[in-house]
């Protein structure tokens, strides 16, 4: 479980964003773009009650015959009088994580990204997109060779698509046992880098859903999945691209219910709800892709009590 244990420590480590430079207006911008695009009113689940998050596998598409299409076009023009449809504004790509540390008293409170983690220490992640997309997620260690630890074939039945601020968390509170809810670190350190990969369209070549179950089930020596060399230049050239940050300095506070209830329930924040720690966002409107990078910061202390839940 090597790999998994590079994945629960990664993600905590926000602390490696390269050039990447930020100011107080630069803040306000990021911030500002980013949550624009949430909802002004809360969204409503037809659910209540339910505890599962939606599914991470496309949606399938919507087809209709010509014959349909043109009727629906028509009456579109006899009611608005508009001679085109309108086009949806293109909007740049966002990403936002906040991370939350599980407390003495078993509670989920924020903490700051950059911090130093023990062994020991349980933490989760809440992660927030502002448009729907497909994330995956590389992992190199001592950089060597890149693997994808998300999406994962035993996870969300290989899925990866993500719907705009419909927050997800990794992993989710309320799985069937405290085991699972939360990630633990170990003993383990290393020179580690995590590559969170978010795209408006699925990548080439890189299988998911069906495909990448096929592949852990059928390829010499199964998962992870490794990709090509061209596809990785692809996604390393992004790292030039200029993406701005905004994190805030805000932590201990404890996770709020409609932030859990989002998560928990597969419905969207809203503009009130509290905003991510982290947030990425693309330079461009016309980028398809956005690529951030992430270091560790995990440190092991000889001596520490061991855990029951360390992971292996």
């Amino acid at each position: 479980m090597r790999t998994k244990v590079i994945f629960l420590s990664l993600l905590i480590a926000l602390a490696g964003f390269g050039s990447l430079q930020s100011s107080a207006q630069q803040d306000e911008d990021v911030r500002g773009a980013f949550l624009t695009t949430r909802p002004k009113t809360p969204a409503k689940t037809d659910k209540p009650g339910s505890n599962s998050q939606p599914s991470r596998r496309r949606p399938k598409a919507i087809t209709t015959n010509a014959t349909t299409a043109n009727n629906a076009a028509t009456a579109s023009d006899s009611t608005t009088n508009a001679s085109t449809p309108r086009k949806a504004t293109p909007q740049r790509l966002g990403l936002g994580l906040t991370l939350f540390m599980r407390d003495s008293n078993g509670l989920s409170v924020r903490a700051d990204p950059s911090r130093t983690f023990r062994k020991g220490d349980r933490v989760r992640v809440l992660l927030e997109t502002n448009t729907d997309g497909y994330l995956y997620v590389f992992n190199t260690t001592d950089g060597g060779r890149p693997v994808m630890i998300y999406p994962d074939a035993e996870l969300d039945e290989a899925g990866n698509y993500i719907q705009g601020h419909v927050p997800w968390e990794i992993p989710s509170s309320v799985a069937a046992e405290e085991r699972l809810r939360w990630f633990t670190f170990d003993q383990s350190s290393g020179a580690e880098k995590l590559y969170f990969v978010f795209t408006r369209e699925p990548l080439s070549a890189v299988p998911i859903e069906d495909d990448l179950i096929t592949y852990c089930r059928e390829n010499k020596g199964g998962c992870p999945f490794k990709p090509a060399t061209d596809v990785w230049a692809q996604i390393k050239k992004e790292l030039d691209e200029p993406v701005k940050v905004a994190r805030a300095e805000r932590f201990g506070n404890s996770q709020t219910t409609p932030e859990h209830q989002a998560a928990t329930r597969g419905i969207g924040l809203n503009r009130d709800d509290p905003e991510p720690s982290v947030i990425m966002l693309t330079a461009s409107t016309s980028k398809n892709m956005l690529v951030a990078t992430m270091d560790l910061i995990h440190k092991s202390e000889i001596g520490t009590a061991q855990n029951d839940q360390e992971l292996e």
